[in-house]
């Protein structure tokens, strides 16, 4: 028996399902079944009791998986003493990063960390869509907005200004908007997440909210797509400031409507349990709120952002 088989017991009895374990665990099924055989047979009990339709606790699984899991705890604690002492940082992240912020992004900023930290590896899952980190192999996400389960742990890295933005060439053809009603007139480039089309744009000018329902031919789940239309001039687009950063800068984009303020994001870390948040978490953390408040800064002194937006 090894100690990688208890985990696997333990997914095992936390989803009922020896093949949504495996793939939680990023294994084979056949791998996880016969870890169970090499537990249960050193035990010389059956832990579960199978069917072709389901499978269960048997009673001698029921005393032994919670003994099993509070274990594996405090060998988890132990293990994470040492290396604090030591000031040693490692192991593997499987990180979920949203697909423009991440590719364009965080890639390099990951990069940079794991040169400053060789012992640590990532797994990157690249999806917009909320994680399920009972289903999905995912220790922690980076994603634009508060977590909205209170089972879930979060950290915020920063608020993050949303800017409206076009192409130089599609104003010089369509005309620039001076007013978000004005919009009405404009491609509106369109981003759709879990099954809800984002038509309706939100502003605030001094205390008054103006909203505009945008028209559009052009609509994906995809927010790495919404930005390549954006550059390649197909209409106008809403997006996080951060996943338009390099656009900006490069003067390939430019912002619209001054004064107008697209409804603002924020950019958290979320993690499912209180041992996913390890000394790789937090330094991670920091390092991308350092990079997050390099970018802004460079947004700021180029006038596209003002301080107040950010800070």
């Amino acid at each position: 028996m090894l100690l990688e088989d208890l985990n696997v017991i333990l997914k095992v009895a936390e989803f009922r399902s020896i093949t949504a374990a495996a793939e939680s665990l990023d294994m084979h099924t056949a791998t996880a079944s016969a870890a169970i055989k090499r537990v249960e047979r050193v035990l010389g009990v059956e832990l579960f009791i199978r069917t072709t339709r389901s499978l269960r606790l048997s009673v001698a699984g029921e005393r032994y998986i919670p003994n099993c899991q509070q274990a594996l705890q405090m060998l988890d604690v132990a293990k994470q003493n040492v290396k604090d002492d030591l000031d040693i940082i490692d192991g593997e992240l499987r990180i979920s990063i949203p697909s423009d912020l991440g590719r364009n992004l965080i890639l390099p900023w990951l990069d940079e960390f794991m040169e400053e930290h060789p012992g640590i590896s990532v797994k990157l899952h690249v999806s917009d869509s909320n994680i399920d980190f009972y289903r999905d192999p995912v220790d922690i996400a980076l994603r634009y907005g508060s977590p909205n389960d209170a089972n879930l742990y979060g950290f915020k890295i920063c608020k993050v200004p949303r800017v409206i933005c076009a192409t130089p060439q599609y104003l010089k053809t369509h005309g620039t908007p001076k007013h978000p009603n004005d919009l009405t007139t404009h491609n509106g480039l369109l981003y759709k997440l879990h099954d809800i089309v984002h038509d309706v744009w939100e502003f605030s000018y001094k205390s008054e909210s103006i909203k505009v329902k945008m028209k559009s031919n052009r609509l994906s789940n995809d927010a790495d797509l919404v930005r390549r239309w954006c550059v390649s001039g197909k209409g106008i687009a809403v997006k996080s400031s951060l996943d338009m950063s390099h656009d900006l800068l490069s003067n390939q984009l430019v912002t619209l409507l001054t004064g107008f303020v697209p409804k603002p994001t924020e950019l958290w870390i979320i993690c499912p349990s209180r041992q996913t948040i390890t000394p790789a978490v937090r330094l991670l953390r920091e390092h991308l709120k350092i990079k997050c408040n390099y970018v802004f800064s460079e947004l700021i002194n180029k006038g596209i952002l003002a301080q107040a937006d950010v800070y």
